[in-house]
């Protein structure tokens, strides 16, 4: 174990998080997201049973997110749904996002299919156990600053 380190970051996931330089993209998708298909031989990490807000925590916990970048997340949209709408699982991620950025913070809705295509050059995919549709996000690393 080690100090101040969320338990559910294994010794693989921080390893990956780690070996990521900045405007790299990790992808934390729900558990029917097709990742293996994605990762197109690019490395997937299994954390069933946990909730993409959970696990997305986990990650923010230890990885900046991008200040060069508008913006440093996204998320899959819902299909045929109102501009602005978005799922419970969805709204937990936007603030996550915000309170990691330290300020409201834009968390960008990708057309599904777009969404599959980012997620195809992220250098990590992390999937979750989240069983809710379209819970899928994608974060962009930033500069560790001393």
């Amino acid at each position: 174990m080690l100090i101040g380190i969320d338990p559910l970051l294994t010794p693989e996931l921080l390893m990956h998080l780690c070996a990521m330089g900045h405007g790299e993209w990790v992808a934390v998708v729900d558990a029917n997201f097709t990742a293996d298909l994605l990762a197109q031989g690019r490395p997937v990490v299994r954390l069933p049973g946990h909730s993409l807000e959970r696990v997305s925590r986990a990650v923010l916990s230890v990885f900046p997110l991008a200040l060069d970048v508008d913006p440093p997340a996204a998320y899959m949209q819902v299909c045929h749904s109102p501009t602005g709408h978005r799922t419970p699982a969805q709204e937990a991620l936007a603030a996550l996002v915000a309170q990691a950025m330290g300020k409201p913070t834009a968390v960008q809705a990708l057309e599904r299919f777009d969404f599959y295509e980012r997620a195809k050059d992220a250098s990590l995919i992390v999937q979750s156990g989240e069983v809710t549709a379209y819970g899928n996000a994608l974060f962009c690393k930033g500069v560790i600053l001393p």
